[in-house]
């Protein structure tokens, strides 16, 4: 966007969102480390632009919250125990979220050359 940093008014009137609906969304996605905020000295607006590497910011915390369900799942498998009727539905998520975690240790970095 020019310029790269837009207040919520700014972008409201830019995208024809209502300010509320979209004060939420920004805090969303500031919170997923997508968008960046500050204040002018003097201003109360908070101004509003996208973070540097945002995709792979937002990508890689997506991945870590993936990858986190391996503990939950191996906890899980201990809980019920090998007899149980649950732990062949736990352990199907547990093989599929070792696949995931092994592709994510695998892949390239994204600011690498392939």
């Amino acid at each position: 966007c020019d310029p790269p940093e837009q207040s919520a008014g700014q972008i409201s009137e830019a995208i024809g969102a209502s300010r509320a609906s979209l004060t939420s969304n920004l805090r969303l996605l500031s919170s997923m480390g997508f968008l960046t905020w500050r204040t002018r000295p003097g201003e109360r607006t908070v101004y509003y632009r996208m973070a540097e590497d945002a995709w792979t910011v937002v990508v890689r915390k997506q991945i870590a919250g993936v990858t986190s369900f391996l503990d939950i799942t191996r906890d899980g498998l201990d809980l019920v125990g090998p007899d149980d009727d649950r732990a062949a539905r736990i352990h199907q998520a547990h093989t599929a979220f070792e696949w995931m975690a092994r592709v994510f240790d695998n892949a390239p970095d994204p600011g690498e050359n392939v």
